[in-house]
């Protein structure tokens, strides 16, 4: 008898099992239920963290961008498209491209391009020429380069208020010491702020100082990740130092150079601060004949000294166009610089 309820309980035990297990293999399966279903939850959350977790860590960058970049950018959009007045914000009236027309007809707006393109081109190619010979200068082994690094920078990390009170002080008609070092090489003085010319070399000259040191950096940064057997090549085959900068250095630079052109050209569009500062009482106006008004400078006069909100939103929106364009411009000039290579 107790032989066959051994039988018996052994066939039971056997009938559990699944096909091809051993015996007690359900048991087993049975008492870890629990646990694997929480081993497939934890692998599951596992998966949805990775997932989740790089959109979360961006999350609030495009949160931030579209609070405060994205809204105001659609909103001035609409704005551009209505006659809105500074003192009167709920009262708005359906313009269309009106404000584009009158801007397109408006010879201030045309003038406050051409001094942005001229300020532009003046404070660009200077500036970029000697940020590409002091990086040239700064990539031999010099004593003290990262002290002199550290000076490149300076100008850079001074506020644009300091740096154009100090070129206030230069400039000024009575005692600036541009106008005495002038008087002392027999030249007479220059009213800087109500000439033509005068007045823009003036407003570029703090551009080119505030940042050529900046760009020096990135010009010297590239500089070094150039391959020193192409250096020492062109050294082997009789090139001078001077041939080693125009036949190696320039060519392995130009992605870099491009790089900074529009860089520094987007700048020259978005020229503000220093132009308003140097004018001081009429900086607003860029001058007593608008002589050195820039698109930003005429931008911040209608929509708030005028008031003209839709066309100052039609200003923004220009200008927004012209980096677009300088945009589309240099994704064609790098595409060919790649083809090239």
């Amino acid at each position: 008898m107790s032989s066959s309820k051994q039988a018996l309980a052994h066939s039971a035990s056997s009938a559990e099992a699944a096909p091809g297990s051993t015996p007690g293999a359900a048991r087993g399966a049975r008492g870890r239920g629990a646990p694997a279903g929480a081993d497939s939850w934890r692998s599951r959350l596992y998966r949805w963290d990775m997932k989740a977790s790089p959109y979360v860590f961006v999350a609030p960058f495009f949160v931030l961008f579209g609070a405060f970049s994205l809204v105001p950018l659609l909103y001035t959009a609409w704005y551009s498209l209505h006659n809105v007045q500074l003192s009167a914000l709920d009262s708005q009236t359906w313009a269309g491209l009106g404000n584009y027309q009158n801007l397109l007809s408006s010879d201030f707006f045309w003038n406050a391009l051409k001094n942005t393109l001229t300020i532009g081109i003046i404070s660009t190619v200077p500036q970029l020429l000697a940020a590409l010979g002091l990086a040239h200068l700064l990539n031999y082994k010099l004593r003290g380069s990262t002290a002199w690094r550290v000076v490149m920078l300076t100008p850079y990390a001074t506020s644009v208020a300091a740096a154009t009170l100090v070129f206030t002080l230069l400039y000024s008609w009575d005692g600036g010491m541009v106008n005495w070092v002038l008087d002392f090489f027999g030249v007479g003085p220059v009213n800087w702020r109500e000439s033509d010319w005068g007045s823009q070399f003036a407003v570029s000259s703090i551009v080119i100082w505030r940042w050529t040191g900046y760009n020096a950096l990135i010009y010297l940064a590239a500089m070094q990740a150039i391959p020193a057997d192409l250096y020492e090549s062109a050294s082997i085959d009789g090139a001078s130092r001077w041939q080693q900068f125009r036949h190696v250095t320039i060519p392995q630079l130009r992605p870099t150079i491009l790089f900074t052109v529009v860089v520094s050209t987007i700048g020259a569009t978005q020229l503000f601060g220093e132009p308003l500062l140097f004018g001081g009482v009429s900086g607003s106006k860029g001058g007593s004949e608008h002589q050195y008004q820039t698109l930003g400078l005429y931008m911040y006069d209608q929509g708030w000294i005028i008031g003209n909100l839709g066309k100052a939103s039609a200003i923004a929106w220009s200008m927004f166009l012209i980096l677009l364009i300088i945009a589309a411009v240099n994704l064609l000039l790098t595409r060919r610089l790649r083809k090239s290579q």
